[in-house]
């Protein structure tokens, strides 16, 4: 069996779930808060959701849902407090201007404009801690955003899963 990529580009999807949303940043958010904020190369995963949601519904998820989850990340990690929401409200401007954009894209390019969104994202919160008198924490500091940027095809295909049409053609209706 053969799997024609066009015709799943063109697929027609279903409206969003606003529960699916709201559960998919909320998983986003406890899984950022468990204890290995120190650990080099974990990827930042509620940016890189929010940073979805933004790109595939810019009407529904925006910079003030960014600066809320921002402050939550802030107040929880006991980071500087505006670190986080700053760094995410310019990740979310950004992501809703460029949507239209990244959406023309193949899979991999899309993943290559999330890499320079998040790398932005993580150099804004690095800046933030550096003005704070924080030392520079390494070059390994970055790798999440590249490690988030591969995993940009497989978080695609999950958060789009429940929006996809079936299969299955019904051969009395037009669409």
């Amino acid at each position: 069996m053969s799997y024609n990529f066009e015709a799943r580009a063109q697929r027609i999807l279903l409206p969003v779930n606003p529960l699916f949303v709201i559960t998919t940043m909320m998983t986003a958010l406890v899984f950022n808060l468990l204890p290995w904020r120190d650990i080099a190369g974990i990827p930042d995963i509620l940016a890189l959701v929010l940073g979805f949601w933004c790109i595939n519904q810019p009407r529904k998820i925006g910079v003030g849902t960014a600066w809320l989850f921002g402050l939550i990340m802030d107040t929880g990690n006991g980071a500087l407090l505006g670190q986080h929401a700053f760094a995410y409200a310019v990740l979310a401007f950004a992501a809703n201007t460029l949507s239209r954009r990244i959406l023309w894209f193949p899979i991999w390019p899309q993943a290559l404009h999330v890499f320079l969104l998040l790398l932005g994202c993580q150099g804004l919160m690095l800046i933030i801690r550096l003005a704070a008198g924080s030392p520079f924490p390494g070059v390994l500091y970055f790798s999440g955003s590249i490690i988030s940027a591969v995993m940009w095809p497989l978080v695609n295909f999950v958060l789009l899963s429940p929006q996809r049409r079936p299969e299955s053609v019904d051969e009395n209706r037009p669409i």
